[in-house]
């Protein structure tokens, strides 16, 4: 915790702090889109002394939160990079407890009065057929469980890498090509995008990405969706993630002049 912070807890004044800057960045433009790269967890149990995949546990609980303090701040899209394919090169004991993870909070969250509450759309967006069949399955059942909603869309970035995703949709607009479909002087920017896994996502572009831990890459993240995404990177690892690192983010994003090559 940095050393302004520790002094705001020891006199008192660390809630007031956290109350003023939450309506410091209500009194500007909130991003509709924020996408968050959840990086640190197997070093932050290592920290702790745990073993490195109780880092993902406790990172997914960060999640809930995160969920809530969007829906809070009128948040309208949330995409998270839950598990990358560059991330199948790891052991076999963390995918298993990835897979295990993602199947139970899957399940949880099917039946989270709070999302069912808030009309949050949970969305999974990657080559899912690269997951375990069970994962997959319960993964789909809380996309079912939530597809009417549209309060909130939670777009959860599983077996995905944006090099991946553009090779997949560059197909699907071939075969499409082939069949007579689609002309290829029609092809352009906006045709391409409608292949892509976040084709039917509103404001799909994110105003933000957030990446923690303090690497500072993009590591394979909505490659083409994040061509004029505001870049934050914040020293803190995703288990210790906070509201406050949130709204700063969001405060430093309201301080760019975001002018689109313009």
């Amino acid at each position: 915790m940095p050393i302004f912070e520790k002094l705001l807890k020891i006199f008192g004044v660390y809630k007031l702090y956290e109350k003023w800057l939450e309506e410091t960045i209500r009194k500007d433009k909130i991003p509709s889109h924020i996408a968050v790269i959840m990086d640190g967890n197997r070093r932050w149990a290592r920290k702790k002394g745990l073993y490195p995949w109780l880092g993902h546990r406790f990172g997914a609980d960060k999640v809930d939160e995160l969920v809530q303090w969007c829906i809070d701040l009128g948040i309208k899209v949330v995409t998270i990079y839950a598990l990358s394919t560059e991330n199948f090169k790891r052991s076999k004991k963390e995918l298993d407890e990835i897979f295990k993870l993602l199947k139970e909070k899957s399940l949880e969250y099917a039946v989270d009065e709070r999302l069912h509450k808030h009309g949050v759309k949970v969305k999974v967006i990657g080559r899912k057929d690269l997951l375990p069949r069970d994962v997959r399955e319960a993964l789909e059942r809380l996309e079912e469980a939530t597809s009417r909603y549209s309060n909130l869309y939670l777009n959860v970035a599983v077996a995905y890498g944006g090099r991946a995703e553009i090779v997949d949709a560059s197909k699907k607009l071939i075969k499409d090509v082939l069949a007579g479909k689609v002309r290829v002087d029609e092809i352009d920017e906006d045709v391409l995008e409608k292949y892509l896994y976040t084709a039917d996502i509103p404001n799909h572009e994110p105003d933000m990405i957030i990446r923690t831990s303090g690497e500072e890459r993009i590591s394979n993240f909505l490659l083409w969706q994040s061509a004029y995404s505001e870049l934050v990177f914040l020293d803190v690892y995703w288990p210790e993630f906070r509201k406050i690192d949130l709204m700063r983010a969001i405060r430093t994003y309201q301080k760019r002049q975001r002018r689109f090559g313009v």
